[in-house]
């Protein structure tokens, strides 16, 4: 079952259930905060960081001139290992993370984190795992070098 689902769903569909999630629960009062008010500013901020992150790796995908198709890691004709890559081996996935738990700490939500670690867990096992399996076969020597010196998330 795990395999038939592994690179299926776009990430950003999987952003945007998680965020309906974080929605729902804040639509229904589950887990909102009504006097945690100082956490909307904070959402903004990490929503406004998510963005960065998942924009700023599209735009070294495209220099590259390889696929930024998450659903094709396959294509890959050149592995991107600068720039914002030094720091994160994953930094679009770690930025629609951000906009989820910017979204749920907008929504005022205790429960901001249930939301994330949908999507952590999700993408981590049916996105990144696959991929690195298709990096270390397309890009051995490189791609262990890269997986030496950066973490997967942060």
């Amino acid at each position: 079952m795990r395999s038939r689902l592994e690179n299926r769903v776009p990430p950003p569909i999987l952003m945007l259930a998680c965020g309906a999630l974080a929605w729902g629960l804040a639509e229904n009062g589950i887990g909102v905060m009504p006097s945690a008010t100082w956490l909307r500013p904070s959402g903004f901020i990490v929503a406004v960081i998510g963005l960065a992150l998942n924009l700023i790796p599209k735009m070294q995908f495209r220099r590259s001139r390889t696929t930024v198709n998450p659903l094709s890691p396959g294509r890959a004709s050149h592995l991107v290992t600068g720039g914002i890559y030094r720091y994160s081996r994953n930094p679009m996935y770690l930025g629609q993370a951000c906009i989820v738990l910017g979204l749920a700490l907008g929504l005022q939500l205790a429960t901001a984190l249930l939301p994330v670690a949908v999507f952590v867990v999700y993408i981590t096992y049916l996105q990144i795992l696959p991929e690195e399996r298709v990096l270390s076969r397309k890009f051995p020597t490189a791609f262990a070098q890269m997986r030496r010196r950066t973490r997967r998330w942060l």
